[in-house]
């Protein structure tokens, strides 16, 4: 027992990094999600095309292979950052693309009779998008980003190739140590857990904002 309960704290001490690098990524690519997605629908074509080519690159190209890159191509140009900085930008680039894109989905399935009627109101463009569109649009873009938010726990494991004390790495190592399953079998049920707050959090969420659907 005391002996499960050492490996347990071993592994709690890599969950604290898993979710650091989860935490920090979701909060970021929240706003700049957004921010992207609203560049996207820009009239501006140069914003347009320049977004629209990032987010090709960010979702045509394996996460590993960014992150990968941000740890040891950007060294050779002179910029070296902290592992768990560079993991963090990876991740929120990676994420920022794929957020945007449910975005902007979200607030296209906004009717267009919804902009007419915040117009007739005398709303300006700023007005209607942040009073009228968005609150809609998180509605429309709650069961994606349940299902993204859920693959961003579990992408957080890939951060193993950069040598930090991530939960799948500690279970690595102490299976490889003792010879013993178990680590692995315990990191299960740890990502199991927090994928279920993860769903139990983004259902209530949905239930909130379809009580005004009618």
């Amino acid at each position: 027992m005391e002996h499960l309960m050492d490996m347990v704290l071993q592994m709690l001490e890599g969950t604290q990094v898993t979710l650091e690098i989860f935490l920090l990524t979701f909060v970021l690519v929240l706003p700049l999600g957004l921010l992207a997605a609203l560049g996207r629908l820009s009239s501006w074509r140069f914003i347009n095309a320049a977004l629209e080519f990032y987010i090709w690159i960010m979702r045509g190209t394996p996460l590993m292979l960014q992150l990968l890159f941000v740890y040891f191509a950007l060294p050779m140009i002179g910029i070296k950052l902290p592992d768990i900085a560079a993991a963090l930008l990876a991740f929120t680039l990676n994420y920022t693309a794929y957020f945007a894109e449910i975005f902007r989905a979200g607030i296209q399935a906004v009717p267009k009779g919804q902009y007419e009627a915040a117009h007739m109101l005398g709303m300006s463009s700023t007005q209607t998008m942040w009073r009228i569109v968005i609150p809609q649009m998180i509605r429309n873009v709650l069961p994606p980003m349940s299902n993204e938010t859920i693959n961003l726990v579990k992408d957080t494991s890939l951060i193993y190739i950069l040598a930090m004390n991530d939960l799948l790495r500690v279970a690595r190592a102490i299976v490889q140590r003792e010879f013993d399953m178990t680590p692995f079998v315990v990191a299960a049920v740890f990502y199991l857990a927090m994928t279920l707050v993860l769903t139990w959090g983004f259902k209530r969420l949905e239930r909130h904002y379809g009580r005004y659907v009618k």
